[in-house]
């Protein structure tokens, strides 16, 4: 691979990103400055020892562009009225909604549209999901009809999206709306290079949950980023090269510490800077 065509792919990904952050609220804006190329978000689990309204302030606060919600914090159940009020404070606050989950998804269309249709009331592009394997005839007509992603997310040892290939191999018949949320922490716990990870699934990667472990094995414990096995500036050179969609749910998620996280994801933060901006160099 040559540094020309690598560089190439690069600045057409940041000129797509630079095109999208016109959309984006003021305080958005100014948190990509700060990753060039690059939308950080992060996964509010992290923040779950929070109440959401102070999981928002906090996460607008370390500067965050976007905020990927589960469940415990904004229900895929909510109402128009709570969906507004959502919508709302989310923009107030300087942040955008890309992604929503971890979701399961069955042989049930009519639950599965369910997903979809809170999807669009949000305006989200991406709901992760953990699909079982009677599912994909339904959502391979749902990302079609709503032009919503699904990203599918591995969760480790033991799990039917244990290793890269398991996703690529179960997303890869179908739409190619449907693609990989990559933990990338699950992976190491996988004993897969997540470097490698995403350069594999590629044109499929609507989604990133950027996570550390101390130990490729089953049982081990989240880490900074960078401190355990996650080559930080290698997963973001990565991304570039392989064009990371400008609206792609790229998130921070540290499951460490529930009760407030905040300095050690401020220290993620910092990492994530350096690595991005070592890439753009």
């Amino acid at each position: 691979m040559s540094a020309t065509w690598t560089r190439r792919r690069f600045l057409g990904t940041t000129a797509a990103a630079a095109t999208s952050m016109w959309s984006l609220p003021r305080r958005s804006r100014a948190a990509e400055s700060k990753y060039p190329g690059f939308s950080i978000g992060i996964q509010s689990y992290s923040l779950r020892g929070f109440p959401v309204e102070k999981a928002i302030r906090v996460a607008s606060e370390l500067g965050f562009a976007h905020m990927e919600f589960y469940s415990g914090h904004f229900s895929h159940q909510a109402t128009a009225e709570e969906i507004t009020a959502m919508k709302k404070t989310m923009a107030d606050a300087g942040m955008s909604m890309l992604g929503h989950g971890v979701h399961p998804f069955t042989a049930d269309h009519e639950k599965n549209r369910q997903l979809f249709e809170f999807a669009r009331a949000v305006g989200l592009r991406c709901l992760s999901a953990d699909p079982s394997p009677d599912s994909f005839e339904s959502l391979d007509k749902l990302v079609k009809e709503f032009d919503i992603r699904i990203a599918i997310h591995n969760h480790g040892p033991r799990h039917r999206y244990n290793k890269a290939l398991d996703v690529l191999g179960a997303c890869e018949p179908w739409d190619e709306r449907i693609g990989a949320c990559a933990d990338l922490g699950h992976f190491i716990r996988s004993g897969e290079d997540a470097v490698q990870v995403v350069r594999l699934l590629g044109k499929r990667l609507y989604g990133i949950h950027l996570k550390d472990f101390a130990e490729m094995k089953d049982k081990t414990e989240g880490v900074i980023l960078g401190k355990g096995h996650l080559d930080v500036e290698g997963v973001f050179a990565a991304l570039a090269q392989v064009g990371f969609p400008a609206d792609g749910c790229l998130s921070l998620e540290y499951e460490e510490n529930p009760e407030d996280p905040t300095d050690d994801i401020r220290q993620c933060l910092e990492i994530a800077q350096q690595a991005a901006a070592k890439v753009v160099g």
